[in-house]
């Protein structure tokens, strides 16, 4: 199958080398000549370059650009596309994009890989990314069941765990799980910031350890994915926000009033509910 990559970073480019090694032809695009370069020579690619028109021959696109190019990057491509042409993305915000981009382009199906690392880039690039993580697809009313199959059927082929669903529920779940995670951490990152004496914080940086790194790891990585998150999935990342101030506000006040029973109420009880998330 021949396979465009728009978007030549990350999540494109660990596309790329599953897509390459399972037999497909990638057709990569990227916004600098060095990157599309550095693609073929990483085995990312078969061939890339910064003209969109090179993906007129394939048969599927991926558009891994970030959210806010997503709906602009649909509209170029409908320009010199055929008609039979699926498209899909990988953000990971849907309800903005995905009826949307329908509108502009009828093949186009909503796909968010939920697969990533601190590091970005073709650098960071490594393969089976995707396998055995979660990979979300959310058609509309109007997404043709071919299109869906084509991108379910690579979605497998990459060994991730499909789900289908609406882009509104796929946002609301994913503010919980996965953009109210960014905000806390970054929160926590900035918290750190604010002890007042440079010795104390000195310490803390330097004893700073597993829990530390596992807690502040997504609130450390790219600021304008943590950003494109809080715009375009606003609603219900403050619903998550608040309902979170209203859990810290309870752990303050248990220790506040040294109410150890509450305080090791609501820890076994997230001791008990996190198997549920994490397996």
């Amino acid at each position: 199958m021949k396979i465009g990559i728009v978007g030549l970073g990350l999540i494109g480019s660990c596309l790329g080398l599953d897509l390459r090694q399972a037999g497909h032809q990638v057709y990569g695009v990227g916004r600098r000549q060095a990157n599309c370069e550095a693609a073929i020579a990483a085995g990312i690619a078969d061939t890339a370059s910064d003209d969109l028109t090179s993906l007129a021959v394939t048969e599927l696109i991926f558009v891994c650009t970030p959210i806010a190019a997503i709906l602009p990057t649909v509209e170029q491509l409908a320009a010199v596309l055929p008609a039979a042409v699926v498209v899909t993305d990988v953000g990971s915000v849907k309800g903005p994009i995905a009826a949307a981009a329908t509108r502009i382009w009828p093949n186009f199906v909503g796909g968010h890989p939920m697969s990533g690392k601190a590091a970005a880039g073709i650098a960071a690039a490594q393969p089976h990314l995707f396998r055995g993580n979660p990979y979300i697809l959310t058609p509309v009313d109007s997404t043709g069941e071919p299109a869906l199959a084509q991108v379910k059927a690579l979605a497998e082929q990459l060994g991730a765990v499909l789900s289908i669903s609406t882009p509104e529920a796929h946002d609301r779940a994913v503010a919980w799980i996965s953009h109210l995670p960014v905000m806390v951490s970054a929160g926590l990152i900035q918290a750190c910031l604010s002890e007042p004496e440079a010795a104390i914080q000195h310490l803390a940086q330097q004893v700073a350890s597993s829990g530390f790194r596992d807690t502040s790891r997504v609130g450390g990585g790219n600021p304008e994915l943590g950003l494109m998150m809080a715009q375009y999935n606003r609603a219900a990342l403050l619903d998550t926000l608040q309902a979170y101030q209203q859990v810290l506000k309870q752990l303050e006040a248990a220790i506040a009033a040294e109410d150890w029973a509450q305080l090791n109420q609501l820890l076994r009880q997230t001791q008990q509910a996190r198997p549920q998330y994490v397996s």
